[in-house]
């Protein structure tokens, strides 16, 4: 996409983050990475919890009036990769409950009822892409805050259950990756 500029600095904080209109959710964008033969996808680790693989992607921010622009951006700050978006995996909504859930109930996924869950409005809306790889740069803005690592699909889809998002599970759902070798 010739509208983007790779920086050597990682964009941070969330002044400049948009929000929809609509739900008040955070806008995020990102690609699920594919290797040429699309057998292998591309995960990071999360920044938070290291123990953890995730899918590159980020906030919208203010200046970026295209999600695939931010999508390009997350995935070259947070992986170092370059590719060409191949096609739009839609819109996806975060149903997961608000964080503070997290800190008020000892066991809250045993508590909550899906018609808890389904009270809140989505967390954030994620606009994924598919991206084919064509480089992973040595020299990239999170490097040193991140490793990044080729995955099947059944070794990624179980990284994002053990992570539980299962909203990056459904990005990596639709899109072309090789479920299984024959």
């Amino acid at each position: 996409m010739s509208d983007y500029v790779r920086s050597s600095t990682a964009r941070i904080g969330r002044q400049n983050q948009v929000y929809s209109e609509v739900t008040g959710a955070r806008l995020v964008a990102g690609c699920v990475c594919l290797s040429k033969d699309k057998t292998q996808v591309l995960m990071v680790q999360s920044s938070a919890h290291k123990q953890k693989w995730v899918l590159p992607k980020g906030g919208v921010e203010n200046d970026e009036n295209d999600f695939r622009i931010t999508a390009m951006r997350e995935t070259w700050e947070e992986a170092g990769a370059i590719g060409q978006i191949v096609k739009s995996l839609g819109s996806i909504e975060d149903m997961r409950p608000p964080k503070e859930w997290n800190k008020n109930l000892k066991n809250f996924e045993q508590a909550l009822s899906d018609s808890d869950v389904n009270k809140h409005p989505p967390r954030s809306e994620f606009h994924f892409y598919e991206m084919i790889v064509d480089t992973l740069a040595e020299e990239f803005p999170e490097r040193h805050k991140r490793d990044r690592k080729w995955f099947s699909y059944e070794d990624c889809k179980r990284e994002l259950l053990r992570a539980k998002r299962p909203e990056l599970l459904e990005a990596l759902d639709r899109s072309n990756i090789v479920r299984k070798l024959s």
